[in-house]
Protein backbone atom coordinates (compact mmCIF):
# COMPACT_ATOMS: atom_id res chain seq x y z
CA UNK A 1 0.00 0.00 0.00
CA UNK A 2 2.44 2.42 0.68
CA UNK A 3 4.61 1.39 -2.75
CA UNK A 4 1.79 2.55 -4.69
CA UNK A 5 1.31 5.72 -3.01
CA UNK A 6 5.23 6.73 -3.75
CA UNK A 7 4.57 5.73 -7.38
CA UNK A 8 1.42 8.28 -7.48
CA UNK A 9 3.25 10.86 -6.04
CA UNK A 10 6.30 10.23 -8.68
CA UNK A 11 4.88 12.06 -11.79
CA UNK A 12 2.79 14.71 -9.72
CA UNK A 13 6.76 15.85 -8.15
CA UNK A 14 8.18 15.62 -12.26
CA UNK A 15 5.49 18.23 -12.79
CA UNK A 16 6.29 20.58 -9.96
CA UNK A 17 9.86 20.31 -10.81
CA UNK A 18 9.02 21.36 -14.03
CA UNK A 19 7.32 24.43 -13.31
CA UNK A 20 9.99 25.17 -10.57
CA UNK A 21 13.17 25.41 -13.43
CA UNK A 22 10.34 27.37 -15.72
CA UNK A 23 9.32 30.09 -13.32
CA UNK A 24 13.44 30.31 -11.86
CA UNK A 25 14.11 30.73 -15.79
CA UNK A 26 11.79 33.27 -16.59
CA UNK A 27 12.85 35.23 -13.33
CA UNK A 28 16.32 35.37 -14.05
CA UNK A 29 17.69 32.14 -11.82
CA UNK A 30 20.78 30.32 -11.91
CA UNK A 31 19.08 27.49 -13.91
CA UNK A 32 19.88 26.65 -17.28
CA UNK A 33 17.39 27.23 -19.92
CA UNK A 34 16.12 24.61 -22.68
CA UNK A 35 17.85 25.05 -25.45
CA UNK A 36 17.25 28.34 -27.84
CA UNK A 37 17.15 29.57 -31.26
CA UNK A 38 19.79 32.43 -32.00
CA UNK A 39 18.28 35.67 -31.53
CA UNK A 40 17.05 37.85 -34.51
CA UNK A 41 19.40 40.54 -35.20
CA UNK A 42 17.60 43.92 -35.36
CA UNK A 43 16.06 45.10 -38.02
CA UNK A 44 18.07 48.13 -39.85
CA UNK A 45 16.56 50.24 -42.57
CA UNK A 46 18.51 52.05 -44.85
CA UNK A 47 16.93 55.56 -45.91
CA UNK A 48 17.86 57.82 -48.53
CA UNK A 49 17.44 61.65 -48.31
CA UNK A 50 15.33 63.29 -51.31
CA UNK A 51 17.20 65.50 -53.35
CA UNK A 52 17.50 68.89 -52.86
CA UNK A 53 14.62 70.99 -54.68
CA UNK A 54 14.26 75.12 -54.55
CA UNK A 55 11.42 76.08 -52.45
CA UNK A 56 8.55 77.73 -54.53
CA UNK A 57 9.06 81.60 -55.06
CA UNK A 58 7.25 83.63 -52.64
CA UNK A 59 4.75 86.44 -54.22
CA UNK A 60 5.74 89.77 -54.76
CA UNK A 61 2.60 91.02 -56.08
CA UNK A 62 -0.63 89.78 -53.91
CA UNK A 63 -2.93 88.15 -54.24
CA UNK A 64 -0.49 85.79 -56.43
CA UNK A 65 -1.85 84.35 -59.45
CA UNK A 66 -2.06 80.43 -59.82
CA UNK A 67 1.15 78.85 -60.31
CA UNK A 68 3.16 81.95 -59.88
CA UNK A 69 6.18 80.83 -58.21
CA UNK A 70 5.89 76.87 -58.28
CA UNK A 71 9.10 75.09 -60.09
CA UNK A 72 8.20 73.47 -63.02
CA UNK A 73 10.77 70.00 -64.09
CA UNK A 74 11.96 70.70 -67.88
CA UNK A 75 13.80 67.38 -68.08
CA UNK A 76 11.28 64.47 -67.02
CA UNK A 77 12.90 62.54 -69.86
CA UNK A 78 15.74 62.27 -68.12
CA UNK A 79 16.17 59.81 -65.49
CA UNK A 80 17.29 60.78 -61.51
CA UNK A 81 15.89 64.07 -59.62
CA UNK A 82 15.12 67.08 -62.23
CA UNK A 83 17.95 69.25 -63.39
CA UNK A 84 16.30 72.11 -64.32
CA UNK A 85 12.95 73.38 -63.47
CA UNK A 86 11.74 77.08 -64.46
CA UNK A 87 9.21 79.23 -63.01
CA UNK A 88 7.82 82.76 -63.57
CA UNK A 89 6.42 85.49 -60.73
CA UNK A 90 5.84 89.24 -60.94
CA UNK A 91 8.59 90.71 -58.85
CA UNK A 92 7.30 94.66 -59.41
CA UNK A 93 4.07 95.72 -57.07
CA UNK A 94 3.99 98.79 -58.84
CA UNK A 95 4.07 97.52 -62.47
CA UNK A 96 1.99 93.92 -62.35
CA UNK A 97 2.10 93.19 -65.56
CA UNK A 98 5.65 92.58 -65.74
CA UNK A 99 7.19 88.95 -65.54
CA UNK A 100 10.20 87.60 -64.06
CA UNK A 101 11.25 84.19 -65.87
CA UNK A 102 13.50 82.26 -63.94
CA UNK A 103 15.55 78.72 -64.50
CA UNK A 104 17.42 76.89 -61.78
CA UNK A 105 20.01 74.42 -62.96
CA UNK A 106 20.65 71.65 -60.19
CA UNK A 107 24.62 71.77 -60.56
CA UNK A 108 25.13 67.77 -59.33
CA UNK A 109 23.56 66.26 -61.93
CA UNK A 110 24.78 68.82 -65.01
CA UNK A 111 27.62 69.90 -67.05
CA UNK A 112 27.73 73.72 -68.47
CA UNK A 113 29.57 74.61 -71.57
CA UNK A 114 30.49 77.52 -73.42
CA UNK A 115 30.46 78.22 -77.21
CA UNK A 116 31.05 81.00 -79.34
CA UNK A 117 29.31 82.26 -82.36
CA UNK A 118 30.26 83.07 -85.41
CA UNK A 119 30.56 86.63 -83.97
CA UNK A 120 30.64 87.00 -80.90
CA UNK A 121 32.37 87.30 -78.44
CA UNK A 122 34.70 89.13 -81.11
CA UNK A 123 36.62 88.88 -83.52
CA UNK A 124 39.51 86.17 -83.17
CA UNK A 125 41.59 84.46 -85.26
CA UNK A 126 41.70 81.43 -82.71
CA UNK A 127 39.59 78.33 -83.76
CA UNK A 128 35.99 79.46 -83.22
CA UNK A 129 34.41 75.67 -82.86
CA UNK A 130 31.07 74.34 -84.17
CA UNK A 131 29.34 77.61 -83.18
CA UNK A 132 25.99 75.88 -82.34
CA UNK A 133 25.59 72.93 -80.43
CA UNK A 134 27.78 70.54 -81.31
CA UNK A 135 26.30 66.99 -82.62
CA UNK A 136 28.30 64.88 -80.53
CA UNK A 137 26.62 66.25 -77.10
CA UNK A 138 23.22 66.21 -78.59
CA UNK A 139 21.77 63.14 -76.53
CA UNK A 140 22.30 64.93 -73.01
CA UNK A 141 21.23 68.44 -73.57
CA UNK A 142 18.68 69.83 -70.83
CA UNK A 143 18.71 73.30 -72.11
CA UNK A 144 20.84 76.74 -73.78
CA UNK A 145 20.43 80.08 -72.72
CA UNK A 146 22.31 83.45 -73.89
CA UNK A 147 25.84 84.45 -72.86
CA UNK A 148 26.72 88.00 -72.24
CA UNK A 149 28.38 91.19 -74.56
CA UNK A 150 29.77 91.44 -77.39
CA UNK A 151 33.87 92.19 -76.97
CA UNK A 152 33.76 95.50 -78.85
CA UNK A 153 30.72 96.55 -76.42
CA UNK A 154 32.81 95.84 -73.12
CA UNK A 155 35.96 94.36 -72.96
CA UNK A 156 35.30 91.18 -70.83
CA UNK A 157 36.94 87.58 -70.30
CA UNK A 158 36.38 84.64 -72.46
CA UNK A 159 38.20 81.13 -71.87
CA UNK A 160 37.11 77.86 -73.06
CA UNK A 161 37.93 74.55 -74.76
CA UNK A 162 41.77 75.46 -73.50
CA UNK A 163 42.12 78.55 -75.01
CA UNK A 164 42.04 82.16 -73.72
CA UNK A 165 39.92 84.04 -76.21
CA UNK A 166 39.99 87.23 -74.47
CA UNK A 167 42.20 87.62 -71.15
CA UNK A 168 40.15 87.77 -67.89
CA UNK A 169 39.52 91.30 -65.79
CA UNK A 170 40.63 91.32 -62.38
CA UNK A 171 37.56 92.46 -60.18
CA UNK A 172 35.17 91.59 -62.90
CA UNK A 173 31.73 89.22 -62.08
CA UNK A 174 32.85 85.59 -63.70
CA UNK A 175 30.64 82.43 -64.37
CA UNK A 176 33.34 79.69 -64.12
CA UNK A 177 33.20 75.91 -64.17
CA UNK A 178 35.83 74.18 -62.50
CA UNK A 179 37.91 70.66 -63.00
CA UNK A 180 35.72 68.89 -61.10
CA UNK A 181 32.49 69.35 -62.69
CA UNK A 182 31.10 72.60 -59.48
CA UNK A 183 30.47 75.97 -61.32
CA UNK A 184 30.74 79.68 -59.48
CA UNK A 185 29.61 82.85 -59.98
CA UNK A 186 32.57 84.92 -58.65
CA UNK A 187 34.40 88.31 -58.62
CA UNK A 188 37.37 87.33 -60.47
CA UNK A 189 40.48 87.88 -58.25
CA UNK A 190 42.94 85.80 -60.41
CA UNK A 191 44.99 86.39 -63.45
CA UNK A 192 44.56 87.31 -67.05
CA UNK A 193 45.15 83.50 -68.02
CA UNK A 194 42.69 81.11 -65.64
CA UNK A 195 44.69 77.96 -64.11
CA UNK A 196 44.58 74.14 -64.76
CA UNK A 197 41.68 73.77 -62.49
CA UNK A 198 39.30 76.00 -64.53
CA UNK A 199 37.11 74.68 -67.34
CA UNK A 200 35.60 77.40 -68.53
CA UNK A 201 35.21 81.39 -67.67
CA UNK A 202 33.11 83.76 -69.42
CA UNK A 203 33.26 88.14 -67.48
CA UNK A 204 30.52 90.50 -67.82
CA UNK A 205 30.92 93.56 -66.07
CA UNK A 206 30.66 93.89 -61.95
CA UNK A 207 28.77 91.56 -59.84
CA UNK A 208 25.21 92.68 -59.12
CA UNK A 209 24.90 90.20 -56.30
CA UNK A 210 27.56 89.32 -54.01
CA UNK A 211 27.11 87.89 -50.11
CA UNK A 212 23.32 87.79 -50.76
CA UNK A 213 23.33 91.57 -50.78
CA UNK A 214 23.02 93.98 -53.78
CA UNK A 215 26.67 95.36 -54.68
CA UNK A 216 27.15 99.10 -54.61
CA UNK A 217 27.75 99.21 -58.67
CA UNK A 218 24.27 97.99 -58.88
CA UNK A 219 23.21 100.95 -58.03
CA UNK A 220 24.98 102.45 -60.90
CA UNK A 221 22.47 101.64 -64.43
CA UNK A 222 25.11 103.48 -66.73
CA UNK A 223 27.47 101.20 -65.95
CA UNK A 224 25.64 97.85 -67.57
CA UNK A 225 25.04 98.29 -70.95
CA UNK A 226 24.20 100.97 -73.51
CA UNK A 227 20.15 100.71 -73.50
CA UNK A 228 17.83 100.72 -76.56
CA UNK A 229 16.63 104.09 -77.02
CA UNK A 230 18.52 105.01 -74.12
CA UNK A 231 16.23 103.93 -71.71
CA UNK A 232 17.23 103.04 -68.31
CA UNK A 233 14.66 99.86 -67.60
CA UNK A 234 14.70 97.22 -69.70
CA UNK A 235 15.28 93.55 -70.79
CA UNK A 236 17.82 92.58 -69.28
CA UNK A 237 19.46 88.46 -68.34
CA UNK A 238 21.41 87.38 -65.68
CA UNK A 239 23.16 84.24 -64.17
CA UNK A 240 22.99 83.78 -60.23
CA UNK A 241 23.82 81.14 -57.73
CA UNK A 242 22.26 80.14 -54.49
CA UNK A 243 23.35 78.70 -51.24
CA UNK A 244 22.66 75.33 -51.84
CA UNK A 245 24.96 76.08 -55.14
CA UNK A 246 23.05 75.91 -57.97
CA UNK A 247 22.56 78.34 -60.92
CA UNK A 248 19.55 80.27 -61.67
CA UNK A 249 19.00 82.38 -65.13
CA UNK A 250 16.78 84.98 -64.48
CA UNK A 251 15.01 87.91 -67.13
CA UNK A 252 12.43 90.13 -67.18
CA UNK A 253 11.34 93.71 -69.17
CA UNK A 254 12.00 96.33 -67.68
CA UNK A 255 14.63 96.10 -65.25
CA UNK A 256 17.29 98.24 -64.22
CA UNK A 257 20.94 96.76 -63.18
CA UNK A 258 19.61 97.54 -59.23
CA UNK A 259 15.97 95.77 -59.97
CA UNK A 260 17.53 93.09 -61.32
CA UNK A 261 19.45 92.38 -58.72
CA UNK A 262 16.92 92.61 -56.39
CA UNK A 263 14.92 89.70 -58.60
CA UNK A 264 18.22 87.30 -57.69
CA UNK A 265 18.02 88.21 -54.36
CA UNK A 266 14.37 87.20 -54.19
CA UNK A 267 15.30 84.27 -55.73
CA UNK A 268 17.53 83.47 -52.87
CA UNK A 269 21.15 84.10 -54.61
CA UNK A 270 24.28 84.70 -52.80
CA UNK A 271 25.89 86.17 -56.15
CA UNK A 272 24.50 87.31 -59.14
CA UNK A 273 26.11 88.48 -62.42
CA UNK A 274 24.08 90.57 -65.58
CA UNK A 275 24.85 88.99 -68.82
CA UNK A 276 23.02 90.31 -72.17
CA UNK A 277 20.59 93.10 -72.35
CA UNK A 278 18.06 94.48 -74.72
CA UNK A 279 14.78 92.53 -76.20
CA UNK A 280 16.67 90.67 -79.08
CA UNK A 281 18.60 88.86 -76.92
CA UNK A 282 16.98 87.29 -74.09
CA UNK A 283 16.68 83.33 -74.27
CA UNK A 284 16.63 80.30 -72.40
CA UNK A 285 15.51 76.97 -74.21
CA UNK A 286 14.52 73.19 -72.79
CA UNK A 287 14.17 70.44 -74.58
CA UNK A 288 11.61 67.42 -74.66
CA UNK A 289 13.55 64.96 -75.18
CA UNK A 290 17.17 63.03 -75.36
CA UNK A 291 18.96 64.54 -78.96
CA UNK A 292 17.44 67.69 -78.74
CA UNK A 293 13.85 67.03 -79.34
CA UNK A 294 11.09 69.25 -79.58
CA UNK A 295 13.13 73.10 -78.42
CA UNK A 296 10.70 75.43 -76.54
CA UNK A 297 11.10 79.11 -76.00
CA UNK A 298 10.67 79.93 -71.72
CA UNK A 299 11.43 83.18 -72.61
CA UNK A 300 8.82 84.52 -74.70
CA UNK A 301 10.62 86.66 -77.38
CA UNK A 302 9.43 87.48 -81.26
CA UNK A 303 13.21 87.55 -82.59
CA UNK A 304 14.20 84.45 -81.15
CA UNK A 305 13.49 81.00 -82.34
CA UNK A 306 13.68 77.51 -80.23
CA UNK A 307 16.63 76.29 -82.36
CA UNK A 308 18.53 79.13 -82.40
CA UNK A 309 21.97 77.24 -80.61
CA UNK A 310 21.17 73.82 -83.33
CA UNK A 311 22.64 75.85 -85.94
CA UNK A 312 25.26 78.52 -85.94
CA UNK A 313 24.80 81.48 -83.50
CA UNK A 314 25.64 84.84 -83.95
CA UNK A 315 26.62 85.04 -80.35
CA UNK A 316 28.39 83.06 -77.86
CA UNK A 317 26.27 80.73 -75.58
CA UNK A 318 25.95 78.42 -73.00
CA UNK A 319 24.53 74.90 -72.85
CA UNK A 320 23.70 73.13 -69.79
CA UNK A 321 24.02 69.10 -70.86
CA UNK A 322 23.13 65.47 -67.91
CA UNK A 323 26.72 64.72 -66.58
CA UNK A 324 27.78 61.31 -67.06
CA UNK A 325 30.36 59.71 -64.74
CA UNK A 326 34.19 61.33 -64.38
CA UNK A 327 35.53 64.53 -65.35
CA UNK A 328 33.98 65.45 -68.49
CA UNK A 329 35.73 68.10 -70.97
CA UNK A 330 32.58 70.00 -72.70
CA UNK A 331 32.24 68.43 -76.75
CA UNK A 332 33.91 70.59 -78.82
Amino acid sequence: MRRKRRQRLLPLLGVVGIAVVGLAWFSGGPTTPPATTTPLSPRTTTTTAPAYLPAPVAPVVEPAQAGEGQWTPMDSWSSGPPSVMTTTFRPDPANSSVVAYASWIRTATTQLALFLGYQGPGATSLDRGPEQVPSAGRDKLLATFNSGFYEADSAEGFYTNATTYFPLVKGHATLVRYVDGSVDVVDWQGGSTPGPNVVMARQNLALLVNDGQATPEAANNGAYGITLGGVPAVWRTGIGIDAHGDLIYATAASQTSQSLAQIFLHLGCVRAMQLDINPAWPIFVTYGGPNAADPALFVPNSQQVPWRFLSSSTKDFFAVYLKTPGTIAQPW
